[in-house]
Formats: structure tokens, C-alpha cells, sequence
């Protein structure tokens, strides 16, 4: 079967309305079906304990401080303090407990027979069944007692710090706003154990999981989850007759002619664009001693290898746990798109031999801005966490504190217009191409990649901190998830495709056709994929089943994409004289922890049954380190690999200091992913299994001698992966003084590709 380029972007334009009309209703049904927020919560005499507006200060404090990239609500955040959600419905049940225990037998709960102590809990999970149904939350006194115990531990723990639980003094600046996220994280736990109106289980079906509460999963979740790996089964043989009965281009290095570096001259806005280069290089080294750090703060809470008894400070009180985390996410994202970008930048001129007027100068430009952007971003964190930013400035220009969204808005704004800018930059540089391809050409493809990924960020400025937390998390996903699993893939198969037509290796129009397909796979199961996450926010249950139909079938592009990588890689180094082999052992890694960390590790937490148990635990840690970076980082190393290769001197070029960062990177992530973060994630997997959620999360579980010797098992992987980031950003600076100079006005005879490019119809 032979699919023509045109009818394969006739089935895209389909799939991508399709994806728009589906979350489009999500969108509508978010608003209608998110967990109330009741005007007021009474006692058993109407007396008012809390209102709306205490809820939603408390949602305010929460994001202001930080505090969701300490600890997590609903499941989503950091996972070195406890999940919000849980610990507030934990905690509520037992006050209730001893509360009951108190007024009918005289004595503690610990204290009590066990039948007695069943009669007890009988009593709490009767006060907590039931649905809601309109009109105040009513509170029984047991509750109303739970409640305010709850207030005063939270003012405790996250007002006068807690420095076992890793929370500095002063996290929350005053008390009144320590007992507003109290009441915040009280609401949670309220409609996680609440009944929807008409349903049989709670507004988050109930999650967490609490005995003591009643909350268990769903047959929904078994059923879901029998079905999802039955599907996987079904949609693998699927996906490889599709793959076997279409008529796609297979890599061949036989008569070929790859350009060697010395024969392709650079531009100037090429020495532009590769000054992303290290200007990445330093974010990159600064995230990666962060997560050093970081996961260091999981054996010494508050200090750092003694560090604290010599100088009499806690680094805790210095850099807590919650900056860190947020400067480390938001480091990790930047110099990744800072190094896409230049890439992005870097490959016109390659391919087109042209150079519009003032390009150079223009990318310059976007650099500066972009650095702007980042430095204000990360110090307006600082400065709005840390009580510098009055008013609504505090998420304005400083900390927004949403996990991957936490610069403010402005900060945003700044990025989304950088986005913009680097699109008309492209289309200058691509314009040649532009002009003589159909809409769905390769540097069409580049530019819609890119385009999504700006498309999606708009998705975070549909929510205040106002909004619903429910609401709010619906709309953070449509960024997060659907940059990961549709986006930024889409940007790979794309960028990959276009390295492969500058080397030469592959028609333009060949090109086309294998990276509209596999966007096409990436954009049927990505987008709608997102809805996994939408299972315990507070959504309605209707996402289980779309939610695991859809983040079963993510794996199978994954895994065309890991084929087509390696088929690539074992053509190019068939005899044994390839030029760029180092680039392309780059994209085949990418293309392997892509497979392993997005596909294996994303389809196992993402089975429902097990997702139920695990959502918020060392296992997504190892998901999300083995996608990001080795799926996403990966790629871009390797772009600036290719890059640096084509803009240094022949005779100096020396791969040797990148080779060894390469195996540093790998071996390290490796050993951090396998040794150390998984274990742990199982080990978590199985407290909750046989406690509770709660417990799973609580410092004595990460406490436990078993626990404590897998995070320093940590140690080796951690090292690899610094001294493999250090090794680079020194070979970066070691290459600066052997950079070929660029052509003054070069034309595209000067160009090894670019004719044959531009004359392929």
C-alpha cells in the first residue's frame, strides 16, 4: 500500500479536528462537573467554620509559597513532602477517631479493644459516606473537631517549619494564611470522600486510597485496566501491519554522498544560532547540581553533608526544598527549548543556502531576549516565594507555583512572544523551501511542530489562581502532557527528518512522508492521551475509559520511532566511515529512553489499577527522568553534536571530551532510573498496597534503613550525569576558539545540500 503525502495530511487535518472537537467538550464538561466550592462549611450548630474565600486564599497560599513543589495535591507536585490531599484526609480521620473514642469510651483510640476500636471506625466512615447535595458543607462535631486539629498542624508544620519534614521556618509566612491552606487542603480531602451527586464514588473516584475513609478503587479501574493491556496487544500487531503495508523509504547509506563539514560553509546566522549553544550548556550544568541536591534533601532534610554544623545554618533556611525543585524543572525545560531553538535556527541556511538580510543580527537579538526572560523568570520566583511582590504581582512577575508552569505570567508572555519570534525567524530562513513545497513539506512541518508547542503554552493563561483547583489542573495538563507526548514529539520525528535531508541521506519528499506519518500516530494517541491524568482531580469518571484506550496506544509510536532511529543509525554506519556518527548515536539514545521511559515506564503507571496506587510516587519520578531527559535532552545534545561538528575547523575537530559525555549521561541516568529511583517506587507501590496512600508518601516511610540505602545507591548516577554535564560545558568552551569563520556573503553554491533540496519535487 502506497500513502501519498497529500492524502496522509488529509487524515492529520482529521485527527487533529477530531482532538480538538473531544477536548474541546472536556473543556466545557471540566467547568460543569469540577467539585463545588461551598459558600460556607458549618458546625452541627450553623456556626460558619469556613468560607469560600478561605478556601480560596488557601489555594492562593499554596501556590504563592511554593508548596506544590514540596508536596503534592491530588497527586500532582513534589514528592518529598507529604500529598496535601491524602495527609489532610489521613489526618481527618484520625481526630475523628479519637474524638469518637474520646466521647464514648473515655480514652485514647490506641487504647481500645479492637472491637472497640471497629465500632469506631464504623462511626467515622458513616459521618464521611454520602453525597453532596447542594448548600453548605454540614460538618458532624466529630469533623468540626478533625478540622481544627488539622488547622494547627498545618501552622505548625508550614508556618513555624518542620525541619524533619524538610520544611524551613517560615515557609508560609503568617498563621492566618497556614490555617487558609489548611481549609484549602481540607476541601480536597472533603471531595475526595464525598460522593458526586447521583454517582456511586467520590468527585476523584476515590482517591487517595484511605481505608479509613472508605476509599478504595473502582471496578472501573480493574476493568479499565484488563481492557488497556488487552488493547495494547491488539493495537501492537495493528500498528505493525500499518507500518509494514505502507510504502516508506527504507535507510540506506549505499550511493549516497554525505557532505563532509569542511564542504559546507557557515552562515552568519548559523554562528548566531550556535550561540544558544552555551548559553544552554550553563542552565543545563546548574539543573543538573540542583537535582544533586535535591536528591540529597531525601537522606539529610535539612542539611548537607555537615555543611550545617559547621557554618550553624540549615542550607533548608537558605535554598529550601521547594525553590530548588522549581528552579530545577523550569532549568531542565529552558535549556532544552534554548538549544531546539537554535537548532532550529542553525538547519535553514543548510538546507536553503539562503541568508535573509539582518538574520544574524535578529537571532542575536532573540538570545538576548531570551536570557532576559530566563533571569527574570527564575528571580521573580525567588522574589514572589520569598514575600518581595505585593498584591497580585506575587503571580504576575513572580512565582505562579504550578508544577512546569511556575514563572508568573508575565514571564509567559515573555516566552510565548519568544516562541513568535523564532517562528518569523524560521520562515525567513526557510523561505526558499516555503515557497516551493506544498503546505504539507518538511519546512512546513518544522514550523507547525514548533507552532504547537507555542499553541499549547495558551493553555496556561485560561486559569487565575482563583480558579478551581480542578479546573486549574485540567488546563495545566493540556501544556505539560500535550507539549511531552504530542509536541515535542512531533518536533523529534520532524527535526530528526530534517538532519537526515541536510546530510543528504534522504529525499526531501521521502523525509515527508515518514515524519507525517509518525506525527500522524503521535497526534491520534497524544493529545487525547492527556485525559490519563484527569482520573483523580476531581473529573468526571468518564475520562478512565478515554484515558486508557488513549495512553495504551502512546506506546506504539514510540516504538516506530525507536525502529526508525535504529534502522537509521545501522545504515549510516554500515561502512564503517560515517561523519556523523556521534550525532546520530545521540538520536538512536533518544529514541531508546524514549521508548523505555515514555513508552515501557508511561504505560505501566498509566494502567489504571495501578496508576490509582502509584499516581505521586518514586515510580513517575523514573518516568518522568528517563522521557524527559533521555527522550527530549538527548535529541537536543545531539543537534548541538551535529552542530558543533559542521561549524568548527576539520582538522581540529575532537569528539572525544563528547563521547565520554555521552557515556557519562547514559550510564548515569541508567544507574539513577534503575538502581535507585525505581526500587523506591516499587517499595512505595507496595506500602500503599498494603496501608494507604498516606503512608506511602509520610517521612517514615522515606525514612526506613531500606529506603535510605536506595537514595544514596543514588549517589553513582547522580555523579555520571554531573561530571558527564561538566565534561561538556568545558569541551563547549575548549571548541569556542576553533569555530570556523563564516561565509561574508555566501550564496547557495556555497552549499553541499542545499540545491539538490530545493530542485527535489
Amino acid at each position: 500500500m502506497e500513502l501519498k503525502r497529500k492524502t496522509i495530511a488529509k487524515v492529520i487535518v482529521v485527527a487533529f479536528v477530531f482532538n480538538l472537537v473531544v477536548m474541546g467538550a472536556g473543556a466545557w464538561i471540566a467547568y460543569q462537573e469540577a467539585p463545588p466550592i461551598p459558600e460556607r462549611v458549618v458546625g452541627p450548630d450553623g456556626e460558619t467554620i469556613v468560607t469560600d474565600e478561605q478556601i480560596r486564599d488557601g489555594k492562593k497560599s499554596f501556590q504563592k509559597n511554593g508548596l506544590m513543589n514540596h508536596g503534592s495535591i491530588l497527586g500532582n507536585g513534589a514528592y518529598y513532602g507529604a500529598d496535601y490531599t491524602a495527609d489532610a484526609l489521613e489526618l481527618k480521620t484520625r481526630y475523628m477517631r479519637s474524638y469518637y473514642a474520646e466521647e464514648r469510651y473515655g480514652t485514647a483510640y490506641d487504647s481500645l479493644a479492637s472491637a472497640e476500636q471497629a465500632a469506631v471506625n464504623d462511626v467515622v466512615k458513616a459521618d464521611l459516606e454520602g453525597e453532596y447535595g447542594g448548600g453548605p458543607i454540614e460538618y458532624s462535631a466529630a469533623e468540626l473537631y478533625a478540622h481544627e486539629q488539622v488547622r494547627e498542624v498545618y501552622v505548625e508544620r508550614y508556618h513555624e517549619g518542620s525541619h524533619e519534614r524538610g520544611v524551613p521556618e517560615g515557609m508560609i509566612e503568617t498563621e492566618e494564611d497556614a490555617r487558609n491552606f489548611a481549609d484549602f487542603a481540607m476541601w480536597t480531602a472533603w471531595f475526595s470522600h464525598t460522593d458526586r451527586p447521583g454517582g456511586e464514588h467520590s468527585y476523584t473516584n476515590d482517591w487517595p486510597y484511605e481505608p479509613a475513609a472508605g476509599n478504595d478503587a473502582t471496578g472501573a479501574a480493574m476493568t479499565w485496566s484488563v481492557i488497556a493491556m488487552v488493547l495494547l496487544v491488539g493495537g501492537a500487531g495493528g500498528g505493525i501491519w500499518l507500518y509494514k503495508a505502507v510504502d516508506l523509504p527504507e535507510p540506506s547509506a549505499e550511493g549516497i554522498s554525505v557532505p563532509e563539514p569542511g564542504d559546507v560553509s557557515v552562515f552568519p546566522s548559523q554562528r548566531s544560532a550556535l550561540r544558544f549553544v552555551p548559553v544552554a550548556a550553563g542552565l543545563f550544568l546548574a539543573q543538573v547540581l540542583l537535582g544533586g541536591l535535591l536528591a540529597h534533601f531525601y537522606i539529610e532534610r535539612a542539611g548537607f553533608f555537615g555543611v550545617e554544623r559547621i557554618f550553624g545554618v540549615h542550607i533548608l533556611q537558605l535554598l529550601p526544598f521547594a525553590m530548588a525543585k522549581t528552579w530545577h524543572i523550569d532549568l531542565g525545560i529552558l535549556w532544552i527549548a534554548a538549544t531546539w531553538l537554535g537548532a532550529g535556527l542553525f538547519l535553514p541556511p543548510l538546507l536553503t543556502g539562503h541568508e535573509p538580510k539582518r538574520q544574524s543580527t535578529y537571532i542575536d537579538g532573540l538570545l538576548v531576549a531570551i536570557v532576559v526572560v530566563t533571569v527574570g523568570g527564575l528571580g521573580g520566583i525567588w522574589l514572589g516565594a520569598n514575600g518581595y511582590l505585593d498584591g497580585q504581582l506575587w503571580w504576575l512577575l513572580g512565582n505562579e507555583g504550578l508544577e512546569y508552569l511556575e514563572v508568573g505570567k508575565v514571564w509567559q508572555v515573555g516566552l510565548l512572544v519568544g516562541f513568535g519570534l523564532w517562528a518569523v525567524l524560521s520562515i525567513r530562513g526557510l523561505k526558499p523551501m516555503l515557497d516551493r513545497e506544498q503546505p504539507f513539506g518538511l519546512a512546513h512541518m518544522i514550523l507547525y511542530a514548533g507552532g504547537s508547542i507555542a499553541l499549547l503554552f495558551t493553555a496556561g493563561f485560561f486559569f487565575t489562581p482563583d480558579t478551581n483547583i480542578a479546573v486549574t489542573e485540567f488546563w495545566r495538563w493540556w501544556v505539560v502532557h500535550m507539549w511531552v507526548e504530542g509536541a515535542f514529539e512531533f518536533f523529534i520525528v520532524a527535526i530528526v527528518g530534517l538532519t537526515l535531508v541536510s546530510m543528504n541521506l534522504l529525499e526531501r519528499k521521502s523525509a515527508e512522508k515518514a515524519v507525517m506519518l509518525q506525527a500522524l500516530l503521535v497526534m491520534s494517541t497524544g493529545v487525547i492521551g492527556v485525559s490519563h491524568h484527569y482520573w483523580w482531580v476531581g473529573m468526571p469518571d468518564m475520562w478512565v475509559p478515554i484515558g486508557s484506550v488513549f495512553s495504551t496506544l502512546e506506546l506504539i509510536p514510540l516504538v516506530f520511532i525507536l525502529y526508525e532511529a535504529i534502522g537509521q543509525y545501522r545504515a549510516m554506519t554500515e561502512t564503517g566511515g560515517f561523519t556523523y556518527k556521534l550525532p546520530f548515536m545521540f538520536i538512536v539514545a533518544s529514541g531508546v529512553w524514549n521508548f523505555v521511559g515514555a513508552g515501557v515506564l508511561g504505560f505501566f503507571i498509566n494502567l489504571p489499577l495501578i496508576n490509582y496506587y502509584e499516581h505521586g510516587t518514586y515510580l513517575t519520578v523514573g518516568h518522568a527522568h528517563a522521557a524527559m531527559f533521555g527522550a527530549f535532552g538527548f535529541l537536543a545534545l545531539g543537534m548541538v553534536t551535529y552542530m558543533l561538528q559542521l561549524s568548527i575547523k576539520p582538522e581540529r575537530w575532537d569528539a572525544s571530551w563528547l563521547r565520554g559525555a555521552f557515556w557519562c549521561w547514559n550510564v548515569g541516568l541508567a544507574l539513577m532510573v534503575f538502581v535507585s529511583v525505581l526500587p523506591v517506587g516499587f517499595l512505595q507501590l507496595e506500602a500503599a498496597f498494603t496501608g494507604s496512600y498516606a503512608a506511602a508518601r509520610s517521612v517514615a516511610f522515606y525514612e526506613q534503613p531500606l529506603v535510605q540505602t536506595l537514595f544514596w545507591a543514588r549517589l553513582p548516577g547522580d555523579t555520571l550525569i554531573i561530571v558527564g554535564t561538566a565534561l561538556y560545558a568545558a569541551d563547549l568552551v575548549r571548541k569556542r576558539f576553533v569555530l570556523r569563520q563564516s561565509e561574508d556573503d555566501p550564496s547557495v553554491d556555497d552549499m553541499a545540500v542545499a540545491e539538490g533540496v530545493l530542485s527535489d519535487d
